[in-house]
Order: structure tokens, then sequence, then C-alpha cells
């Protein structure tokens, strides 16, 4: 009688099948996301250093404190604490001026929000943008890792935070929450979560008036899962929900002033901001490169053409569609529109499109290449920013 080892009586079982490997895993998980939150602490210690050391130490202009509440910071202070007007602001002559209703509300909310628990009004304006920057910085390295590479991931933190105005991060500005929501917004969709990429995508269309861009990609994102899946109301629902941001601030104001083109007059009045196609940036260009005599307009100059360039070649390279969309289309709203052209690189900040190039090459090189060059970036990077808030006398 024979005998059969249990080994050739049992059949052989298949190799088990590995489960894919999560985002969370792919960035490194809580060590990769750390890492991220540290290049981001990094940039913030280096940029608050940098703006002491060009004159935020003297006390006359209120100290390094003071030169995170400038600006922007107080129309948004004084729309979480006054609320917002109830129709348009006139000068003694009866000439239309700027005021609140020109910003969106999403940042001062929250910012009202933090008061009520006794916390200092400047101290939760910039509490709420510290924290929705490290929400930015997550938010980045896993989009950056489920796009490309984890090492992707922490260049395009590191490049987006040393950015030349990557200073309003510390500021009691809106750029932190809107880049924390934006690229929320498209790691959800990636991944096809859509009730985290509606609220992300509403969140920004409510932060500033390019969540317009962001909502248009989210709606780019929906209709290539519908065409690839079974899924539809999902998808469509969370590009409505996005789309529905803008247009309903903007009929909100219009409704409070009683005239439907009320958000656009104000912005007009105030910043002389209005769409003309590109005209004021193209005269703007001309005149910086043929008779400029200061070196922020030439270098203002030279930020906007780097920009195009760097969007070019990102292009050329055939991005994630919905991420391309969104670059293009904000771009578009920030060249195509009048107004301080010393605004125009703060503006360009949460773009993301223009950083791709960079963070593709970084990802890509030997480390030590990409850390010397990253940091001789955020060397000049930090100190333009500091100097933008601390010398250069005018709003950014």
């Amino acid at each position: 009688m024979t005998t059969t080892s249990p080994s050739e009586a049992e059949p052989v079982a298949p190799d088990a099948v590995e489960p894919p490997e999560t985002l969370w895993e792919k960035a490194g998980g809580g060590r990769g996301v750390a890492v991220a939150v540290g290049l981001l602490a990094l940039t913030r210690v280096g940029q608050l250093l940098m703006v002491w050391w060009l004159g935020g130490a003297s006390t006359e202009n209120g100290g390094v404190w003071q030169r995170l509440l400038v600006w922007d910071g107080g129309w948004f202070l004084r729309v979480a604490m006054n609320g917002y007007p109830h129709g348009y602001t006139y000068d003694a002559n009866h000439v239309l001026q700027a005021n609140e209703l020109a910003f969106f509300p999403l940042y001062p909310a929250l910012i009202r929000g933090v008061t009520m628990f006794g916390v200092a009004p400047g101290t939760a304006a910039v509490g709420v943008a510290w924290l929705a920057s490290i929400g930015a910085a997550v938010a980045l390295h896993l989009l950056g890792t489920t796009l490309y590479s984890k090492r992707a991931g922490w260049a395009l933190v590191a490049i987006c935070c040393s950015a030349p105005v990557s200073v309003v991060l510390s500021m009691a500005y809106s750029e932190s929450l809107f880049l924390a929501l934006v690229a929320g917004m498209f790691v959800a969709a990636h991944r096809r979560v859509w009730l985290p990429a509606a609220l992300f995508g509403l969140g920004a269309a409510l932060t500033r008036p390019t969540g317009a861009a962001a909502a248009i990609a989210l709606a780019v994102a929906a209709i290539m899962a519908v065409r690839d899946s079974t899924e539809r109301i999902k998808p469509l629902a969370a590009a409505a929900t996005a789309l529905a941001g803008v247009p309903l601030f903007l009929a909100w104001v219009g409704w409070r002033v009683g005239d439907w083109t009320a958000w656009f007059r104000i912005q007009t009045a105030g910043w002389g901001t209005s769409f003309d196609y590109g005209r004021s940036t193209a005269v703007f260009l001309h005149a910086t490169f043929t008779g400029a005599d200061g070196w922020v307009q030439i270098s203002v100059g030279l930020i906007l053409l780097a920009a195009l360039a760097a969007a070019g070649v990102a292009l050329a390279a055939r991005p994630w569609p919905p991420l391309a969309v969104y670059g293009v289309v904000a771009m578009i709203l920030v060249y195509g529109q009048a107004g301080f052209y010393h605004s125009k690189p703060r503006l360009l900040l949460p773009v993301l499109l223009t950083l791709l190039p960079a963070m593709v090459a970084a990802a890509r090189a030997r480390p030590r290449v990409a850390v010397l060059s990253i940091t001789a970036w955020a060397v000049f990077g930090l100190w333009y920013g500091a100097y933008m808030i601390t010398i250069w006398p005018y709003t950014m």
C-alpha cells in the first residue's frame, strides 16, 4: 500500500494575490507625510527668518507679526468680524470704492469660527492659514505621489512651498486654504472618491474666484470617470456641486447689492481688475522689457514668462487631463485680467501646472542634485517673498 504525503494529496493553491498598494502606503505612510510637513516647516521657518532679517524685526511697522496681517489680511479680518456690507461703498465725491464684497467667504468664515473660542482675530487668521498650509503640504505630497511617485510628492511640496511668493502661505491670505482644497480635490478625483472631491471642489470655489477653474477640472475628471465606468451619478453630482460655488457667491453679492454685476464692478473699482483678454499683460511685458527702471517690475515680467514656458513644457508631457485643464484655465484668468502686475505671481502660486517640470526633474535626479537644486530655488524664493512684504511698499 502506498502512502501519499500531505503535500502530494493536497492541491497546490495558487499564489495569493497581493492587495493593491494604497495611496497612503505609496506615499510612505505616516513617515512620508511627516517628511512633507517637515519640508513645509523648514520653508516657513526660513521665510520668517528672512522677513525678520529684512526689517520685520523693526517695531515701527509692528514687527514680523504685523507683516503677516497686511493688505488682503485686513480685508479678510473685516469680513470675519463685521460681515459683508449691504451695498456699494462710495467716497466723498460719490466715486465707487472697493469693499469687502470682493472677498470670497470660506476663509473669513473659518476665521470667525476660530474667534468664537476666544482666539484673537489676528491670531485666528494666521492660525487658519498655517493649519491650511499643513493640509496643503499633505495634499500636495499625496497628489505628486498618486500622479508620479513618492519622491515627486516631496519635490512638489518643497518647490511649491518655497516659490518666490510662497510667503502668502504664512500670511492671513486665502492661498494656503485654496491650495489645500484644490490639491485635495485632485487627489480625491484621481482616486474616484467623489464625496470628498465634491466638498473640496465646492470649498475651493468659495475661497477664490479661480475656484471656477478647479470646478471645471473636476467636471473633466467626472466626464472621464463616466466614460470609463458605469458610475454616473456620483461623479456628475460632484462636478455640479463644485461648479455651483462661484456662480452662487457672485449671484448672492448681486442680490445683496441689487446689481447682478456688483462683484465685477467692485473688483474694477478697488483693484482695477477686469478681464481684457490679456491686453494689459502684454502691455506690461512690453513696457517691462523695453523701458523698465525697477528690478521688481523686471522680476515679475521674468516670472510671468518663465511660468508660461514651464506650462508649455508641462503640457508637452501630457499630464493628467484635469490637472492640465485646471492649469490652463487658471492661467487664462491670471494673464487675461487687468490689475496690479505685482500680484500676478501670487495668483500663479496655486496653479500647479507650472511646477510640474521642476517636480519631475527633481524626482528623477540624483538625491544630492535634487536637494541642492531645490535649496538654491528656496533661498531665492524665500528671500523674494520676504522682500515683497518688508521692503516693497505696495500690496502683493
